[in-house]
């Protein structure tokens, strides 16, 4: 007799897709930071963010988590993609935000790595619940080729 599956409650979590504009606009590099030590998949690269707390929008969670990481303050965010990914310690949806402007200099407070990338990344390994974004990326801008290395 098989048990029932038993379906776990996504935990919201907003992600910063942080994107560098030339100056007519188009959208350049990203930015990626590292998992740091003694959180899970440590050392894996992703799109930062986190949590929300009970009552707070994604873009106000999205401020709170770059500040409380990276030690910046953002502008305005966008909603881009949602995702739901199902980690063997968690179940997350993810709410991927655009951000373009952001003020302040970059402090990885969480003794993390930060590296500003384009297609295919250099970076590796990265997340799970990164590559999808990476393929948005890659059909955003007709880019044709491997997204990420293993």
């Amino acid at each position: 007799m098989s048990m029932p599956t038993e379906e776990r409650t996504p935990v919201d979590v907003a992600v910063g897709v942080l994107v560098e504009r030339d100056a007519q606009g188009q959208e350049g590099r990203f930015l990626l930071t590292s998992r740091p030590e003694g959180k899970v998949y440590a050392g894996y690269w992703e799109f930062p963010g986190g949590k929300l707390e009970a009552g707070e929008t994604v873009h106000a969670a999205l401020a709170r988590e770059l500040h409380e990481e990276l030690g910046i303050t953002i502008g305005d965010s966008y909603a881009w993609q949602e995702l739901v990914m199902d980690y063997p310690h968690a179940r997350v949806r993810l709410h991927f935000r655009k951000v373009y402007e952001w003020s302040g200099p970059f402090e990885m407070r969480e003794g993390q790595s930060m590296a500003w990338e384009s297609l295919p990344v250099d970076s590796a390994p990265v997340l799970p619940g990164t590559i999808p974004v990476l393929q948005w990326f890659a059909a955003e801008r007709g880019h044709v080729g491997p997204t990420h290395r293993d």
